[in-house]
């Protein structure tokens, strides 16, 4: 089988979508249907199946993932072990503000592991545009926050969402009492930011929002000076931030925090060191 075409399925299966594999995999719509039709040709099978206006994989489809995860990592691990000697360009890590802290530093610690020589650049923006990043060649891996039914990217950590307030600033019961309760939140993309507006006006709460902002800097700067309370991931709260525990606020989401590569990988650094960070990171958070 074709490795560009497996690539070019993996990117779908990773997005969901035909236009996002093609920008990610520099190709056309159209190049890539082709390679498609090849692939189900070549394994005598339908691989895709009409879900509504979207399309879905097939049982077979479903089983060629593996296979092509397998021989695309297997590729890139071979040409990785022959370019060593090589001078490769750094390294580039897209990772939201709010994981810099938290994820971003035991990641680093692992690919350094692996790849002592190998420097490194580091992006932060919002998952959002570390996605478009990634689809452009412009980052060659990112951590990104997926909902938990997806299949982008390496599973490195189960997260929940939690709201929060600056330490030994107002009490959870002022917090209750607050009318209207201001808010200091991510940018609107961000996926605790829409819940939050949508659970609060759901409840008949009356809530004004301080300001958002794609800066996990600023924002905790803003709770620690008791300015609101703000709605992010439970691995993102840090010093000086508290969790708010009793309190009648809406519930937030649960979401998955992934390794994704880029469709066209680093030289030194292929999907298969992906699934092996992915594996060892996990199991550090586990026995935490």
């Amino acid at each position: 089988m074709d490795i560009d075409s497996l690539r070019s399925f993996i990117a779908f299966v990773d997005t969901g979508s035909f236009t996002r594999a093609a920008k990610q995999t520099f190709r056309t719509q159209s190049a890539i249907s082709m390679q498609m039709k090849k692939l189900e040709e070549e394994t005598g099978h339908v691989l895709f199946v009409k879900e509504g206006r979207n399309l879905g994989l097939t049982e077979q489809g479903q089983q060629l993932v593996s296979y092509a995860r397998r021989l695309v990592s297997l590729h890139d691990e071979a040409l990785g072990h022959f370019s060593t000697h090589l001078q490769h360009p750094p390294l580039t890590i897209g990772c939201p503000d709010d994981y810099a802290e938290s994820i971003l530093p035991d990641v680093v610690t692992l690919i350094r592991e692996s790849l002592p020589q190998q420097s490194i650049r580091i992006v932060c923006d919002c998952s959002t545009q570390l996605r478009l990043m990634l689809d452009q060649g412009k980052v060659d891996l990112a951590i990104l926050t997926r909902a938990p039914d997806a299949e982008e990217g390496y599973l490195l950590k189960h997260d929940s969402g939690v709201w929060v307030k600056g330490e030994n600033t107002q009490t959870d019961e002022q917090i209750e009492k607050q009318s209207p309760l201001s808010l200091v939140l991510y940018e609107p993309d961000c996926k605790f930011h829409s819940t939050a507006i949508d659970g609060l006006e759901k409840q008949g709460r009356d809530y004004r929002l301080l300001c958002s902002s794609s800066s996990a800097t600023a924002i905790k700067a803003l709770l620690r000076k008791g300015q609101g309370v703000s709605a992010m991931a439970r691995s993102s709260v840090s010093y000086g931030i508290a969790i708010i525990q009793n309190s009648n606020l809406p519930a937030l989401p649960s979401v998955d925090i992934v390794l994704a590569v880029a469709p066209v990988p680093h030289p030194m650094f292929s999907s298969h060191l992906a699934a092996d960070i992915s594996l060892r990171f996990f199991k550090k958070e586990s026995i935490r």
